[in-house]
């Protein structure tokens, strides 16, 4: 009876007493921690944005601190031409409407030109560009493979198409169709011709090298190229799921 009284109070002064901090398993709870609250944030966002425009996003933050200020003003997309619309759509992701999230037929031709052009799609530039960074590296583009179902999931097609149209830079410290119309050719979003449609399109891929107000020999045919684009998409249905 002694022995057994002896091995409870044991047990009991065991189960009182501090635990043994084991740094494995608590870096493993951090982790997983940090890593919930992360998805919980994002998936949060994602909901909200869907419904509320985003105010920032980390490419807009870093150039205003590196520039002192950037030009961007917000618009729906009632408010642009449709011709801008199709313009960019045809520009950077002609498929837009026929995939969700991943244009396969865009990334397998981006392997095979070795790297040299991106094979993104619009919703995948939409997801980098609102809640990831510019800086390119494998774990940004996990994440990006991760968050762009999601983003598919939660916004309509048109939403996609809205948000992406007023956080790309389209001149160096300016953002959105908005500014950039303004910049290049002093007139709103819903005022361009075609033919300015599709220059505002052609500097997206590198908005700092390209200008659409004085653009080059290969910007012009570039923007030919998009303009015919723009054209087929309409005449195909390929603009079905952004157009009223």
């Amino acid at each position: 009876m002694a022995s057994r009284a002896k091995s409870t109070k044991t047990s009991a002064k065991s189960k009182t007493g501090k635990r043994r901090f084991r740094p494995i398993a608590w870096l493993r709870r951090w982790i997983l921690r940090s890593l919930l609250i992360a998805i919980a944030t994002v998936t949060s966002l994602a909901l909200l944005y869907s419904v509320v425009n985003p105010p920032i996003t980390h490419t807009i933050w870093s150039e205003k601190r590196r520039l002192g200020d950037v030009d961007r003003e917000w618009v729906p997309i009632e408010h642009i031409s449709p011709v801008l619309v199709r313009s960019v759509v045809a520009a950077e992701d002609a498929n837009y409407c026929l995939h969700w999230g991943f244009d396969l037929e865009a990334i397998q031709s981006a392997l095979q030109d070795g790297g040299q052009r991106g094979g993104s799609s619009l919703s995948q530039q939409v997801v980098k560009n609102v809640f990831l960074w510019q800086h390119r590296s494998w774990f940004r583009k996990a994440l990006e493979t991760l968050l762009t179902p999601m983003v598919e999931a939660v916004w309509t097609k048109r939403r996609i198409l809205e948000v992406y149209l007023n956080v790309a830079e389209t001149d160096e410290g300016v953002f959105g169709v908005e500014a950039g119309a303004r910049r290049y050719f002093g007139k709103g979003p819903d005022e361009l011709s075609a033919r300015e449609a599709s220059l505002l399109a052609a500097v997206l891929p590198n908005p700092k090298g390209r200008s659409a107000a004085k653009p080059t020999a290969g910007l012009v045919k570039r923007a030919a190229r998009i303009a015919d684009g723009a054209a087929t998409i309409r005449a195909d249905g390929r603009s079905a799921c952004f157009e009223d």
